[in-house]
């Protein structure tokens, strides 16, 4: 069953067909991207488990090594555990392009991601039964923990060849922490593990941002009681965001004027809530900056042409 939206996926695919015709790509502007990817994911990341760190002072922490007032230790080596975590798996797509999702690269992951704040638990799947504040769902019993990784790590590699990468990625994400099997960095484990996959077929790192927790939420809750097409087309959304961030840096073609929706709904015929469902339904590009979605006025008319391109059809 596919579960990507088609416009989606095959906008995402013209985006990395561009990008990946422009490389290799200038060694010193891509480490300066990958560095403020690695800023931005674990500020992100972190936040959305309830990190109180601002994005400039994860900058802060993880760069200048600078102790910010008034904010938790626990805070302060969360960043510098993710940020170690985020150098693992740059490594290991640059060193080992055949590494797979097994049980000891999730265990490695979670030790990275837990060594200074939960010495005991990191890299040990839990002892006993969790439960989810605010989810509904209900993860498995503790001493069918081993088994359900097992049944994962099958089920990886008997669909990696018939799923869409994106699709293969949010699944993965899915299932983990779905499964829980840590007693917490369950989320940051799950995050990391689906960049490893997309990353290995050449997209950027994808971010899942701070002010998108609500909605990653619920279609997280969504997909706990089988509709996964939600959460499968919101980190399609995260992963195009980040191609258009390389796209916009260094292809001389994608210097498109991106605006907030209710500004570009002046310019068509278009209000700026329909605008905004057309973005949720992944039909029309755009991406976040802040708690707005920006587009641009080539975007939307790509999209009313290929409308009358299908209407034909």
């Amino acid at each position: 069953m596919k579960y990507l939206n088609k416009d989606l996926q095959n906008r995402i695919e013209k985006k990395l067909k561009e990008l990946n015709k422009i490389r290799p790509l200038p060694l010193s502007a891509v480490k300066k991207l990958q560095e403020h990817f690695q800023i931005e994911m674990t500020y992100n990341s972190n936040a959305i488990e309830g990190n109180s760190l601002t994005l400039k002072e994860t900058f802060l922490v993880i760069n200048e090594g600078i102790t910010i007032k008034g904010k938790p230790l626990k805070d302060h080596l969360e960043a510098k555990d993710h940020k170690e975590a985020l150098e693992y798996l740059y490594d290991l797509v640059e060193k080992h392009k055949k590494q797979t999702i097994s049980e000891r690269f999730l265990r490695n992951l979670h030790q990275l991601v837990m060594q200074k704040t939960d010495k005991e638990w990191a890299g040990k799947y839990r002892s006993s039964n969790v439960v989810i504040l605010g989810a509904d769902h209900k993860p498995p019993e503790a001493v069918d923990v081993s088994n359900q990784m097992e049944k994962l790590i099958k089920w990886i590699g008997n669909n990696k060849k018939k799923l869409h990468i994106i699709e293969l990625a949010a699944l993965v994400h899915h299932k983990l922490v779905y499964i829980h099997q840590f007693f917490d960095g369950n989320g940051r484990v799950a995050r990391l593990a689906m960049n490893l996959l997309l990353m290995q077929k050449t997209y950027p790192l994808a971010v899942i941002l701070k002010n998108d927790r609500k909605k990653y939420y619920q279609v997280l809750d969504k997909a706990d009681k089988g509709n996964l097409a939600h959460f499968v087309n919101f980190i399609a959304q995260s992963a195009e965001r980040s191609l258009d961030t390389y796209l916009r840096a260094f292809s001389l073609k994608n210097k498109e004027k991106f605006l907030p929706l209710s500004k570009i709904s002046k310019e068509t015929s278009y209000s700026s809530k329909y605008l905004n469902l057309l973005v949720r339904q992944g039909k029309l590009e755009a991406h976040k900056q802040g708690r707005n979605w920006l587009t641009s006025k080539e975007a939307v008319e790509r999209y009313i042409k290929n409308r009358k391109r299908r209407r034909k059809v």
